[in-house]
């Protein structure tokens, strides 16, 4: 969370430098709002909508980096993948490690690859993004 009442800009930096040194493999930043029946609710909200987002935005900077990073190191690797849908020239999934909607998507191209939505297969991963995980099929699973 970012943007508590009384945050400084100090607290704020060391946040970001835990996020720098702990390398996370997935982050999400909330931008602090006033709750009610929640001890903050009567704090005086200090900090403008503007100077949380830009907040919020620069702890997703330093993670979008650190992703990189770690997607980087999963090309080569061979990853159990779900398929849940084709999207134009790609079969999507995303492995047994990452949530629908919020984390890494794995892209095949369906032109070279076939696969069963709903099932499971091996994907060697050739090229990833800060996000996205891009591969082939070298395994269906039944």
């Amino acid at each position: 969370m970012v943007g508590f009442p009384g945050e400084t800009e100090s607290e704020f930096q060391d946040l970001c430098d835990f996020v720098q040194e702990i390398r996370f493999d997935r982050v999400g930043v909330f931008q602090y709002s006033h709750e009610e029946d929640t001890s903050g609710f009567l704090l005086a909200d200090d900090l403008s909508a503007e100077d949380k987002a830009e907040r919020a935005n620069r702890i997703m900077e330093i993670q979008q980096s650190i992703s990189w990073d770690h997607n980087q190191a999963k090309i080569g690797k061979k990853l159990r993948v779900l398929f849940d849908r084709k999207e134009g020239e790609y079969f999507i999934g995303r492995t047994e490690y990452d949530s629908p909607e919020v984390d890494n998507e794995v892209l095949v191209n369906a032109k070279d690859n076939f696969v069963r939505l709903g099932a499971f297969a091996i994907v060697e991963i050739s090229d990833a993004e800060e996000y996205d995980l891009y591969g082939r099929v070298v395994d269906q699973m039944s």
